[in-house]
């Protein structure tokens, strides 16, 4: 009698599909597996006071201030969509409305309750890099 592949094993060849595909995967809880040291982003990508939401990735990197940049997870804590994008001050989610603050991933506005995860990056002249 032939074998069915459980709902794991399509998963995770999905997963090892996308991850050749896209260059990345994800881990169960929705979060990147970029890799440490990968470039996220050039520095003329993030505008001053806003950023950009890097999809593939699953991050958001903002530019709060000149040449202070910060980067986030890009699922939200309220239900785990992808935040869409990033505008007046805040990283945006499109499912329910929640905001959150490009400085600090705080929430702005619910009905998130947790800010955004911090992911660390380091800038290596106009470069934004995984660190």
């Amino acid at each position: 009698m032939p074998h069915s592949p459980t709902r794991r094993t399509v998963l995770l060849c999905s997963g090892a599909f996308l991850a050749v595909g896209c260059g990345g995967g994800e881990d169960e809880d929705g979060s990147s597996t970029v890799s440490p040291g990968r470039e996220l982003a050039v520095t003329s990508d993030i505008p001053v006071g806003g950023g950009k939401v890097l999809t593939a990735a699953k991050i958001v990197v903002t530019q709060p201030r000149q040449g202070e940049f910060r980067a986030f997870s890009a699922v939200c804590t309220h239900q785990n969509c992808l935040v869409s994008e990033v505008r007046d001050g805040t990283i945006d989610c499109p499912c329910h409305g929640s905001r959150f603050s490009v400085t600090d991933g705080a929430v702005e506005q619910g009905p998130a309750t947790e800010p955004l995860p911090a992911k660390e990056i380091t800038v290596e002249g106009n470069s934004v890099r995984l660190a």
